[in-house]
């Protein structure tokens, strides 16, 4: 009983897509990239929201009128300049008691499984649990469940002038890390070549 009444108390799950970026090195944004007849925006809310009970798109102010992101959820990242941290951090403003699940818009391989297989193995008294990047080892911090201690000391850290590198932030926090079955899964889109090289390996859908 006792062990049904701790899941029954473990912080909610909510999900954070993040598609506040400027897209500079891609040339366009990134966000309403068409792959298999969808933009990868709406893909990733799709997906997302199979595994978590609610999904929020992260924007800056100057898009929250633009046509597609206006359809979800949003939640304005008021230090865009900040990189991913800023919109990380405004989530946890925004729900503070929340474990936030983070992805990224621009990764088109990113699928059902490999996010529900986070959501299964998580543990809310860690400190969170993501992939291992299979190109350093570190941290994936865009395909990872942020458990709301973890996120408190990551605001912290910000307001002090500490690191605002989310990766670096998992690490020194210790989430608990797993491989993922399929390195490319994990893989985002930079450029229009990154973008070409995914479509020749066949795409997800």
């Amino acid at each position: 009983m006792r062990g049904d009444d701790s899941i029954s108390q473990a912080p909610p799950v909510l999900g954070l897509v993040l598609a506040g970026g400027h897209s500079r090195r891609f040339g366009r944004d990134k966000a309403g990239i068409n792959v298999d007849g969808r933009a990868l925006l709406e893909r990733m809310v799709d997906v997302l929201g199979r595994v978590v009970e609610e999904v929020f798109v992260s924007v800056r102010a100057d898009q929250i009128d633009e046509a597609l992101r206006r359809r979800y959820a949003l939640i304005v990242d008021g230090q865009p300049e900040l990189g991913p941290a800023g919109g990380i951090l405004a989530a946890h403003a925004h729900r503070p008691a929340a474990a936030w699940f983070v992805t990224a818009c621009d990764m088109p391989k990113l699928d059902e499984a490999t996010m529900r297989r986070l959501t299964e193995m998580r543990r809310p008294n860690k400190a969170g649990i993501g992939y291992r990047s299979p190109a350093n080892g570190l941290p994936e911090p865009l395909c990872t469940i942020w458990e709301p201690a973890t996120l408190d000391a990551f605001r912290q850290r910000a307001e002090s002038g500490g690191s605002l590198s989310a990766r670096g932030m998992l690490a020194d926090a210790r989430i608990e890390l797993i491989d993922a079955a399929d390195a490319r899964t994990l893989a985002n889109v930079n450029t229009q070549a990154d973008l070409d090289r995914l479509r020749l390996d066949g795409s997800d859908g």
